[in-house]
């Protein structure tokens, strides 16, 4: 693991997934990478995309934050549910806060913030009603 974040800050940012998952169907993902090089990251993405959250989730409403710190590089992808409700400027200022806060070292804080109003974008458009399984796993992967 990097020095980008703690054990504790992985553990707290789970929470903030579980939290933001809580009052709708959507799904968020967390992959932290360390091993693509510069000019890889975008393809990397979305294949860490397509094995994680593509068709994985019933209203196609799984977001990805693919992130390498060493590079400084984010990628936030949503499924193809998602485009069809939430606007690109909204990607586009979540995006813009996260790197202006990692820009300034804040990596733990700027990912939960993200994940949680990517929580609540979520709620507008993809309410509970009824049951709400759990359909991807909240952990943070790796590579």
């Amino acid at each position: 693991m990097d020095t980008f974040l703690t054990d504790q800050q992985i553990a707290s940012l789970v929470e903030a997934i579980q939290s933001a998952e809580k009052h709708s169907t959507g799904e968020i993902r967390v992959h932290i990478d360390s091993s693509t090089t510069e000019d890889q990251n975008a393809q990397r993405a979305f294949e860490v995309f397509k094995n994680l959250c593509q068709n994985k989730t019933a209203e196609s409403n799984a977001v990805l934050f693919h992130v390498n710190f060493g590079k400084k590089y984010l990628t936030i992808i949503g499924d193809i549910g998602i485009h069809d409700k939430v606007y690109q400027s909204f990607w586009d200022h979540l995006h813009d806060d996260i790197t202006s806060e990692f820009a300034k070292g804040n990596y733990y804080q700027a990912l939960k913030s993200a994940i949680l109003k990517t929580g609540t974008e979520l709620k507008k458009h993809f309410p509970v009603r009824g049951e709400n399984p759990n359909q991807l796993s909240n952990e943070i992967t790796f590579s």
